[in-house]
């Protein structure tokens, strides 16, 4: 009597990781979604500012923005598979152009293409410009923001010599996105393990 075929087993889950990440092709999956989804935002990021889009629209769709925003986090960090994170990536980019389109109907002032900005650990948000003429304009705009001309900066290279020291010690060293000096509502939630069950907003 021919012995029995043994029954495959489906993958055991890796505890920890949501279920998008539990394989290759599904977090490479997921990951490809992530990828755009960032490269929206970073577009968005350039032409109107680090943390600055969501404010020049009404608190209405800025409150829609910000539960996609939870949503996306819900389904990447905790329990979303590819699919949820296809759809919620997906729906977070229909939610920036919206904004987009909102603020430019609107008549909000685009980043000026000659300000480089950046976002510090302590909250602060950087502005980094050419001369000091090009200072005054961001700062008259009366944005909560620190402005620094490139001479500026040349000058607290050259009185501060440790801080080029540490750039030659750590080479590598990069600065770490952190937010603006409005606070972010997602920042007071503890966690993204709780979906949200409101309608759809994008």
């Amino acid at each position: 009597m021919a012995k029995d075929k043994k029954a495959v087993e489906a993958p055991k889950s890796v505890p920890g990781f949501p279920a998008w990440q539990q394989t290759p092709a599904t977090y490479i999956a997921g990951q490809e979604e992530i990828d755009e989804l960032d490269l929206v935002a970073a577009e968005m990021e350039r032409k109107w500012g680090v943390d600055r889009l969501r404010l020049l629209v009404s608190k209405e769709l800025r409150e829609k923005f910000d539960r996609q925003r939870y949503k996306v986090a819900h389904v990447t960090q905790s329990s979303g598979d590819v699919m949820d994170v296809r759809t919620e990536c997906r729906r977070m980019i229909t939610a920036w152009k919206a904004l987009d389109a909102a603020a430019e109907a609107a008549g909000a002032s685009r980043l000026d293409p000659e300000v480089w900005e950046v976002a510090g650990r302590a909250g602060a948000v950087y502005a980094i410009v050419r001369t000091v003429g090009d200072a005054r304009r961001v700062v008259a705009s009366k944005r909560f923001v620190h402005v620094y001309s490139l001479d500026e900066i040349a000058n607290l290279i050259d009185n501060f010599p440790e801080v080029a020291k540490i750039k030659q010690t750590f080479p590598g060293a990069a600065v770490v996105k952190s937010r603006s000096w409005i606070d972010d509502p997602l920042d007071g939630l503890p966690n993204a393990k709780t979906p949200l069950d409101d309608p759809i907003p994008f």
